[in-house]
């Protein structure tokens, strides 16, 4: 009778545990579709107006917003990662990040590393220069000392235009904030910038900049996806279409250029 009685608890101790188990896997699978996945958007924190960072060190700007709103649209969270954008394609290659998503300019030379999204907003580079200096156009730039954001997209612009055999120096800065400062402080007489970043700090120093009338090269932003990832590059388009849609979109570009700039 004892062996019984013991084998009888004994089992019951092992019912016990399994539906513990059970509860526990129960508990663990619904604490996991509870999680969303978040995706990791690599930018560069000093391209201002697209992404930036505040006088409170946060991080803002057209494409902060534009990425945040396509990814409540998508039903997942994001997380922004400051890279250098010198490695941007290295670091999407290698899955440190999800996108790249900051005034990425569409190129056939980036096309072969990366899967693009549709363009969504317009660009130019432009050559910025100090409000008096007599700089009026590109051809201008010949003899002259011009700064350039490394391996941009202002590279290749200055680079298939005629004056690049012209100038006396072609220094690369890490991120326009460097070039500009070095521009104030008269080591160079000009930058090769984006328009859309020109013009953000032709806003904020009016009385120190000004852009030249000629533009280098016209050009278009998209968000940058991990070759492969056909799936992530669909749901994204798709979430970017309905903002495009429902007007959210627009309302992002008329909060940061006062216009809807929202290519359709």
């Amino acid at each position: 009778m004892k062996k019984i009685t013991t084998l009888l608890v004994g089992l019951a101790a092992t019912a016990t545990i399994l539906a513990a188990c059970g509860d526990t896997e129960e508990s663990t699978s619904s604490s996991k579709t509870e999680e969303k996945e978040v995706l990791i958007i690599g930018i560069d924190d000093k391209f201002a107006p697209m992404g930036f960072r505040d006088e409170t060190n946060e991080i803002v700007g057209f494409d902060i917003d534009y990425a945040r709103a396509a990814a409540d649209q998508m039903g997942v969270e994001v997380e922004f990662q400051p890279i250098d954008w010198k490695t941007k394609e290295v670091e999407l290659a290698s899955s440190r990040i999800d996108l790249i998503w900051n005034g990425y300019t569409i190129t056939d030379e980036r096309k072969e590393k990366v899967l693009f999204t549709e363009p969504y907003l317009e660009n130019a580079q432009v050559v910025m220069t100090l409000k008096d200096s007599e700089l009026a156009s590109i051809e201008d730039l010949a003899g002259k000392d011009v700064g350039i954001q490394a391996l941009s997209s202002a590279v290749d612009a200055i680079n298939a235009h005629s004056v690049k055999d012209e100038i006396a120096s072609l220094s690369e800065y890490g991120d326009n904030v460097l070039a500009l400062t070095d521009l104030k402080a008269g080591r160079t007489q000009a930058v090769i910038i984006d328009s859309v970043v020109g013009e953000y700090y032709m806003t904020q120093e009016p009385d120190t900049f000004k852009i030249l009338d000629d533009a280098l090269a016209p050009e278009q932003y998209g968000v940058g996806v991990k070759k492969g990832n056909e799936e992530l590059l669909e749901e994204l388009q798709a979430a970017l279409d309905i903002m495009n849609e429902n007007g959210v979109a627009a309302k992002i570009s008329e909060k940061w250029f006062g216009e809807d700039r929202i290519l359709k």
